[in-house]
């Protein structure tokens, strides 16, 4: 049995684009000691695959980090699939909070060095002793105090289009940036409550641990991320205290939370928050394109690039050939936020 997708990946969007079956897109991550990666990895993509399970799945000798999308008539399946797993029994399953089960087109489980790249030696703190999680009851209250530090444990395009009030959005494009930055900004400010928080719980998970093995003791973070709180606030009609879209590594890009826009396009400047992918496959530049500026520059990011996206594929894949088109982020829309 072949343990990966053989498929192209342009067919398997089609049909899932095409597909009229109900999907539900769930995240959901585990810091646990892994002893052997690619043996786990093996076994979760047989007994997923089985159930239908597409999306994103990093594991590592730190544990896993999943973003995916379920068939909803399998869901109780999966469930039972995570729960023949123990440390995963009772693991947390952030659900969408706008999904319309076009999330993702194929499964890749791939085995990393970390689920969350940091940059740090893995045996200088303990991971799996985070600071106290905060429900959105406890949030809602705790950063009401003029006090309370709030930091945002994202990358800059994605705090750029939504993020919570008052909340320091530290101007970075990965979060091992991030770390000692907080570290040094915090380093006379121990005595303070600090409350971090992300989009699913993941990366301020680790940074609260992180702080701790430095000195500070007054620290929490969001369980959940922004998607369990966004979820929880509607549901017990509770403030939101978010304000914009939460960006999210899928086909979607985003979750619409508020309608406050709070970011520009990053070509003309006019008030705009959806992430499009530079056309020129070469390119692939991730930036903020509001629809005028999508008909004028055919939906790339520069004149250049509309000219390369316009010649015959054939000769677009030869400019490509041995280019890397990995992630790449335009920085434009960076602006002055919350500073601590």
């Amino acid at each position: 049995m072949k343990l990966h997708n053989t498929v192209n990946g342009e067919e398997l969007k089609k049909r899932i684009l095409e597909s009229t079956e109900p999907r539900t897109t769930i995240s959901f991550y585990k810091y646990a000691k892994i002893g052997n990666p690619q043996v786990f990895r093996d076994h979760i993509y047989i007994h997923f695959d089985a159930v239908g399970v597409l999306g994103r799945i990093y594991v590592a000798t730190e544990g896993i980090n999943a973003q995916i999308s379920v068939p909803s008539k399998n869901l109780d399946a999966f469930r039972k699939e995570l729960s023949d797993i123990t440390f995963l029994e009772n693991v947390r399953l952030n659900y969408a909070v706008e999904d319309d089960g076009k999330s993702f087109f194929k499964l890749a489980i791939k085995v990393k060095e970390k689920i969350v790249a940091d940059g740090l030696k893995e045996d200088i703190f303990d991971i799996t002793s985070p600071a106290d999680y905060l429900t959105v009851e406890q949030f809602n209250v705790l950063t009401e105090n003029p006090e309370t530090i709030i930091i945002d444990m994202r990358n800059h395009y994605e705090s750029e289009v939504g993020h919570f009030e008052g909340a320091w959005c530290p101007d970075v494009d990965t979060f091992r940036e991030q770390l000692p930055m907080v570290i040094d900004r915090l380093q006379d400010k121990k005595d303070k409550p600090v409350v971090m928080y992300c989009t699913g719980g993941i990366r301020c998970e680790k940074a609260s641990a992180y702080l701790k093995y430095h000195g500070f003791e007054d620290v929490y973070h969001l369980e959940g991320g922004i998607i369990k709180y966004s979820r929880d606030a509607k549901e017990k009609g509770l403030p939101n205290k978010f304000i914009g879209k939460n960006f999210v590594f899928d086909e979607r890009l985003h979750e619409r939370i508020t309608d406050d826009i709070i970011a520009k396009c990053h070509q003309c400047g006019e008030p705009f928050d959806d992430h499009v992918n530079c056309k020129n496959k070469a390119c692939n530049l991730l930036f903020i394109q509001c629809p005028k500026c999508e008909e004028k520059y055919s939906g790339c990011c520069s004149e250049e690039c509309q000219t390369i996206a316009s010649l015959p594929e054939e000769e677009q894949k030869e400019l490509r050939r041995g280019k890397d088109t990995g992630v790449r982020i335009f920085s434009k829309g960076r602006f002055n936020k919350t500073m601590v």
